[in-house]
């Protein structure tokens, strides 16, 4: 087998990260733009010892999933943004509840019933994008899995305020990173890398306003911080007078929707390492003497604590890991609520978490990522006895 070679293959289950899985001479391969049930020819694009990855490039048998990409850079050798927009929206969540299912069955040998609800749009809803300037001074992104730049002219999934003829008629730096931030109030922040941006992006959640520099993250679907925050809050059950910790905080989503429930007697403690997150943090909590904003590594300054009432962690796709776990679970909190934005992650974190006596005692899953095959996880930990 090589580079470029094709086969005519069977596509069977999903695979995590955005794939469906085909068989050829007893070699797994790793199929984009297939589905479930289809009979399609496949181009390899990528050789490794143990498996391939390819592209489908022609459909001999449609799945009844199947329907027509809404952006005509989502196809093979086209923008790699966009992993699932042939494949129907319900279909989409579907499949993706079955990765959820599929790690936890085999990372924290758990059988689990979870269903990935709809958020709202499936079609511009992004409001983060960062692209890469072509050798056109053109707006471009990367093909999946390489480092090849794709001229586009408007992006299905972008926000309505990303203007990207708009930017395409200046003249950008070759070579440089755009970041746009789209504010709830609607506008735009342009950043381009190498230039000093002085203007801050506003955010409203629940009543409680931000205001960020572009380079602090924030969740990227229009609808994901009410999402979210709503709940966290539902899982966590929090009474007035809590400790709460918000670890890998970010710039205190989760702190500013827990402030109105433990009130003046409660105390929220942020961590986080990211130097603007922990300045729009301050900032924006400057007038609340009960939060208290660290800076720095989770696993460095958590040690320093010995008791809280109730955790919630937003860690990197990564996870967070045995270490850093342990350190929770000295504070002995009551509840730990977790939100993922890796499946795997998270199942191999729940193994952890049960090893130590805490229960795995909700799960929900949110589309906040449509078109793609990221999935957005809240789950809920409970100490046993």
């Amino acid at each position: 087998m090589n580079v470029g070679d094709e086969f005519v293959l069977d596509i069977s289950s999903i695979a995590h990260g955005g794939h469906f899985v085909a068989r050829h001479e007893g070699r797994v391969i790793f199929v984009r733009h297939a589905i479930t049930g289809e009979k399609v020819r496949v181009r390899i694009t990528e050789i490794s010892k143990n498996f391939a990855r390819g592209d489908a490039i022609e459909v001999i048998n449609p799945s009844p999933n199947r329907t027509l990409p809404t952006c005509k850079f989502a196809r093979p050798d086209g923008c790699g943004g966009c992993d699932f927009q042939h494949i129907d929206p319900l279909a989409q969540r579907n499949y993706k509840a079955e990765i959820i299912k599929e790690q936890f069955n085999r990372l924290a040998k758990m059988d689990i019933d979870v269903e990935v609800e709809e958020v709202a749009p499936s079609l511009g809803w992004r409001s983060r994008m960062e692209f890469t300037v072509s050798d056109n001074r053109k707006i471009a992104m990367f093909q999946a899995r390489s480092n090849n730049l794709i001229e586009i002219d408007e992006c299905k999934i972008a926000h309505p305020s990303i203007k990207i003829s708009e930017l395409n008629n200046q003249k950008l730096p070759v070579g440089k990173k755009v970041d746009v931030a789209v504010g709830s109030d609607g506008k735009s922040v342009v950043s381009i890398e190498g230039r000093e941006n002085f203007t801050l992006v506003n955010q409203s959640v629940n009543g409680f306003e931000f205001s960020l520099t572009p380079e602090s993250f924030w969740q990227s679907h229009i609808a994901s911080p009410k999402t979210l925050s709503d709940a966290v809050l539902k899982f966590a059950e929090l009474r007035s007078g809590d400790h709460v910790y918000d670890l890998y905080s970010g710039v205190g989503l989760f702190a500013s929707a827990a402030l109105g429930i433990v009130g003046e007697t409660g105390r929220i403690t942020m961590i986080e390492e990211s130097p603007s997150a922990v300045t729009d943090a301050k900032r924006n909590f400057a007038s609340h003497s009960n939060v208290e904003i660290v800076e720095g590594k989770v696993e460095r300054e958590l040690k320093r604590f010995v008791k809280g009432d109730v955790v919630i962690i937003d860690p990197p796709r990564s996870g967070a890991g045995e270490r850093v776990i342990r350190q929770i679970l000295a504070l002995s909190p009551r509840t730990l609520i977790y939100v993922a934005c890796d499946p795997a992650s998270l199942a191999r974190d729940t193994e952890i978490l049960e090893r130590f006596d805490y229960a795995l005692d909700g799960i929900r899953a949110f589309d906040l990522f449509p078109m793609t095959q990221h999935i957005e996880s809240v789950a809920r930990f409970i100490r046993r006895g």
